[in-house]
This record gives C-alpha cells, structure tokens and sequence, in this order.
C-alpha cells in the first residue's frame, strides 16, 4: 500500500515536471514568435506608409524599430510572468495569495515610486512624439553620442569615446536630434585678407559639386552647397560660412571628405587658409637697405670712439 502511494507521488512529481517544461518550452516558442511578428510588423508598416508617402525610408524604418523594440520587451515580459506563475501552480504553490500580496505591494510601491512612473511616462512621451529614435545622434542634457536603447524607463546613449550614458527619461531636460530627417554640415572658412572671397566661393562650389557626383558620397548628398557670404572680418582672416545638406548621420562624413579637398584644392590655387594665428605682413620702403647699414656704421663709430 505505501509503495503504491509512493508510485502515486513519483507519478504526479513526473507529470507536474513534463508540464513545467511544456509551459517553458512554449514560453521560449512564444518569445520566438512574438519577435518574428513584430518584425514582419515593423517591415510591412515602413512598406505601406512608403506607399503612402509618409516620409523617408530611413526615418521610418528607425521609428518602427524603436516601437517595435520596446512592444518586445513588454511582452517578453508579460509572457514569462505568466509561463512563472503557471509553474508555481504546478508546483502547488497556491498563487492567489502571491497575486493578492503582489496588488498591495504594487500599490504601496506606486506611492514611494513617483520617480518611476515619472520615467515610464516620459518614456512613453518620447516615442509618441517622436522626438528620437534607435541609431539617432543626439544631445541628452549635454552629453551627445548614439542613440543605443530607448526603454520605457531609460534611454542610452554610446559616446565617440565608447562610455555609455544612461538617462532616466523622467530627468531628460533638453535633447537634440541631430540626425531627424535630414542633416546640415556647417563649416567656416579663413582666407587671407590677399586672396579673394569670390574666388574662394567658386572653388568650394565646384568641390561640393564634384563631389555630389562621386560614390558614396552621391547617395549622401540631397542639396547643392549654399554658401552663406562672408561671416567675419576678424583680424587675421576674412571668414566665408557654409553648409551642405546629406542624410541623417551622413554629414560628418561628406564633411571630413570636404576638408580634405579643400585643403588640397585651395593649395593648389594659392589661396592662403588661415585659423586663430595672426599673420603680420611687413611691406619695407625702398630704402630700408640703406638705413639698415647706415644704422650699424654709427654703432660701430660709437664703440670704436668708446674704446679709443
């Protein structure tokens, strides 16, 4: 009798341990098939909102990402919650309470959480809006760096030095897009004061225009140069202000490539780049020579009436 009671318990333990791993198990399927949908989602929408010209194909597809991301994470949590409380169930552990308890403990934590429901709703705010997205460069309360995560809670960006800054969405107080739709490369110029301003204009609009029909930096490019005029007279140079319009994130660079070939460019036409150093030119009268010599006699007449 007490062997038959025991087969009994080792029955139930191995039937409760198959439905365990059954519930992990279409957990994990689950998961797998929530990801494919919401990515088959995410591509059918940048498809049909394409159609209907709702925008840029780049800006839509980073849009759909980052909603797609977080929709992800939320229900990755939702389905494991329930695949955890289906496993204490089997397990005999009686879940009412726990959910009773969890109810009063959530209450009592939405009263000393004030802060976190204050990031979820910024959070929330930040992609309503559409104020940025995954793969966006942006200036969070002065930091910059590359958009990496944007989490209910947080957002996180990835510096040019690699340090990764963590913003609780409820504490962002100034943020800037740098790469939302299209993006500006502004430069300023200084010329010797010697040299043309005309000249140096036309130069820069033939570079930008070589360069607009150049791999890859053709698919970057979406406007022609505008070249703003002459922004300074400063001491030690005349300083033309200038921009070019490229894709998101595209501008750094069409910009470094700009450089490049300006510096050669404006080389080879003699025209002089200056920077913050003061150049002084000294233009001598004709008979500096003379005086110059007539100077060092009377030195040298002066030390040898000394010496005498």
């Amino acid at each position: 009798m007490r062997i038959r009671t025991d087969f009994l318990h080792l029955d139930v333990f191995l039937v409760n341990g198959i439905r365990i791993v059954v519930i992990l198990v279409f957990a994990y399927i689950g998961t797998l098939i929530v990801g494919r949908l919401l990515r088959g989602v995410r591509k059918y929408s940048v498809k049909m909102m394409l159609r209907a010209g709702g925008g840029n194909e780049i800006e839509l597809e980073k849009r759909a990402k980052t909603i797609a991301g977080l929709s992800r994470k939320v229900l990755f949590v939702l389905i494991w919650t329930i695949a955890w409380l289906m496993i204490l169930k089997e397990m005999n552990f009686d879940v009412r309470p726990l959910l009773a308890g969890a109810g009063v403990v959530g209450v009592a934590v939405g009263f000393g959480a004030q802060n976190i429901v204050k990031d979820i709703l910024g959070g929330l705010f930040l992609m309503m809006e559409n104020q940025i997205r995954v793969n966006d460069v942006a200036i969070i309360n002065g930091k910059s760096g590359l958009v990496e995560e944007i989490n209910l809670r947080t957002t996180v960006l990835r510096g040019e030095d690699g340090a990764v800054h963590i913003f609780p969405n409820g504490n962002i107080q100034t943020l800037s897009n740098l790469t939302r739709e299209f993006s500006f490369y502004v430069f300023s110029l200084g010329i010797s004061y010697q040299n043309d301003p005309d000249q140096a204009a036309a130069l820069l609009r033939e570079i930008a225009g070589e360069l607009a029909k150049e791999d890859p930096y053709r698919g970057a490019i979406l406007a022609p140069l505008e070249i703003w005029g002459v922004d300074q007279l400063s001491n030690s140079a005349v300083v033309i202000k200038a921009r070019i319009k490229t894709l998101p994130s595209q501008q750094w660079m069409v910009g470094r490539e700009m450089n490049r070939r300006i510096k050669k460019r404006f080389g080879d036409a003699h025209i002089d780049l200056t920077g913050s150093a003061q150049s002084v030119c000294v233009n001598p009268p004709a008979d500096f020579q003379d005086q110059i010599k007539q100077a060092v006699r009377e030195v040298l007449k002066e030390r040898s009436s000394t010496t005498g």
